[in-house]
């Protein structure tokens, strides 16, 4: 049943002291949706033949950040009561009754539309149809099975690789294979970065129901190697965007080192199973990703 919220929707909290903003930003999840608004942009910038057209490119920027803010919220609507048995998440604008239930919604279902109809009438058909399958497998599919399977973050790899590849689309109009490249390297990076997640909160994931694979591998076996085999599959699938002449020599050193780096982090974890190995494999992740797409870039504007 939704969850009843008895503080005025649009009011600083007295209790917590959160801001309007503050709360409409944590339901849009406004570091997750910055993140994805800066892989399509460089999925845009890669793709862009000559220069880079503003007509094509602001509404794709707003159209891709409309539609992860509303699978943001939509995905915490879905998963409000869960959400309230996990101290990380327990203060989200739901759980904590910051939010009505029902306006959650509306908002998700208005910005993920208006996401939709921006891609297919001021970008391009193939863009918003990308757009419609990440919105589609992020909710339909990963979030259902978040509670029934751990290969659950396998699933949620794709849609949360799409967004390269939805930058990629709207400057080129086409899936070609140096926009396969940018998914497939967003895809391989996020296991690693997810299940080191999954390893500092599997039990509050355990007790909300969640199916992650830390919490169903006691050993911790399995996701040790699941961190070290993804890792390893990124190191040459990120060399790709050299061998396929998208950037050059400095980016190829780059993105070995970064590579190379990424991968010790997640052998240093799988031999040390604790909560400062994935913790630290964790901050590699989250400065792994910006360094190599601005690498990419800077190498591409260099030539």
């Amino acid at each position: 049943m939704p969850m009843k919220a008895t503080a005025p929707t649009f009011a600083v909290s007295a209790a917590t002291g959160k801001s309007a903003v503050a709360i409409w930003s944590e339901l849009f999840k406004a570091r997750l949706t910055s993140l994805v608004v800066l892989t399509a942009l460089a999925g845009f910038y890669m793709g862009s033949a000559g220069g880079m057209s503003l007509r094509l490119l602001l509404p794709a920027l707003a159209g891709t950040a409309l539609l992860a803010c509303g699978a943001a919220a939509l995905n915490q609507w879905w998963e409000r009561d869960y959400d309230g048995l996990m101290p990380r998440t327990a203060g989200r604008p739901l759980p904590a009754g910051l939010l009505r239930a029902d306006i959650a919604l509306a908002a998700g279902v208005a910005t993920a539309v208006a996401g939709l109809a921006l891609l297919a009438t001021a970008v391009n058909p193939l863009t918003a149809a990308l757009g419609a399958a990440t919105l589609g497998l992020y909710l339909f599919v990963y979030t259902p099975l978040k509670r029934t399977t751990p290969l659950n973050t396998i699933v949620g790899a794709v849609p949360g690789a799409l967004p390269p590849l939805m930058g990629w689309t709207a400057a080129r109009g086409e899936v070609t294979r140096e926009g396969l490249a940018l998914f497939a390297l967003q895809f391989f990076w996020q296991l690693p970065h997810f299940l080191a997640i999954a390893w500092l909160y599997r039990e509050q994931y355990e007790r909300a129901g969640f199916k992650m694979l830390p919490g169903v591998d006691s050993s911790g076996e399995r996701t040790a190697r699941h961190a070290v085999a993804h890792a390893l599959a990124l190191l040459p699938v990120s060399l790709c965007p050299a061998l396929f002449g998208m950037a050059g020599r400095v980016y190829f050193a780059g993105a070995l080192v970064a590579g190379a780096v990424f991968v010790w982090h997640a052998l240093q974890f799988s031999r040390e199973l604790s909560r400062e190995r994935a913790r630290r494999m964790f901050f590699v992740s989250l400065v792994y990703l910006p360094l190599v797409l601005g690498l990419m870039a800077l190498d591409r504007l260099a030539r």
